[in-house]
C-alpha cells in the first residue's frame, strides 16, 4: 500500500474555490486498478512549534494535501499515463489560485493501524 500526497500551496482568498474544484470532480480515478481512496485535506488555522509554541495561521489558502491510497506504486504510475488522468487534469485552475509550485509525497505503509 502507498500513500501519494501532493502538498498544494493555494493563495489566500482561494481556499473555498479550490475545495468547490474537488467537491465537482469527475471522480475518473475511483474505477483505477490498484486504487483504494482519495481525500483532500484543508490547512488549520494553528501551527504548533516545539521551539516558539502555537503561531496562528491564514484561515483560507495554505497548504493543502491531496491524498490518494494505491495498492502498489505500479498502480498508481499506470494511472499518471492513463487517458482518464489527462482528463482529469484537463479543466486546469487560474495560476493565481496558488502560492507556489505543488510537491508530490509518496510513502509506503510499514505498519498496519492498530484499533
Amino acid at each position: 500500500m502507498i500513500v501519494v500526497t501532493n502538498r498544494i500551496p493555494v493563495a489566500p482568498g482561494w481556499g473555498g474555490e479550490f475545495e468547490a474544484r474537488f467537491s465537482r470532480r469527475a471522480h475518473l480515478v475511483d474505477g483505477h486498478a490498484g486504487f483504494v481512496r482519495h481525500e483532500v485535506h484543508r490547512p488549520t488555522p494553528m501551527r504548533f512549534d516545539r521551539e516558539t509554541g502555537w503561531e496562528a495561521l491564514p484561515a483560507d489558502g495554505g497548504v493543502y494535501e491531496v491524498k490518494t491510497w494505491w495498492a502498489r506504486i505500479e498502480d498508481f504510475q499506470a494511472w499518471t499515463r492513463s487517458e482518464s488522468f489527462a482528463a482529469a487534469h484537463r479543466d486546469r485552475p487560474p495560476p493565481e489560485m496558488f502560492s507556489g509550485k505543488p510537491e508530490l509525497v509518496i510513502h509506503a505503509l510499514c505498519a498496519a493501524p492498530t484499533g
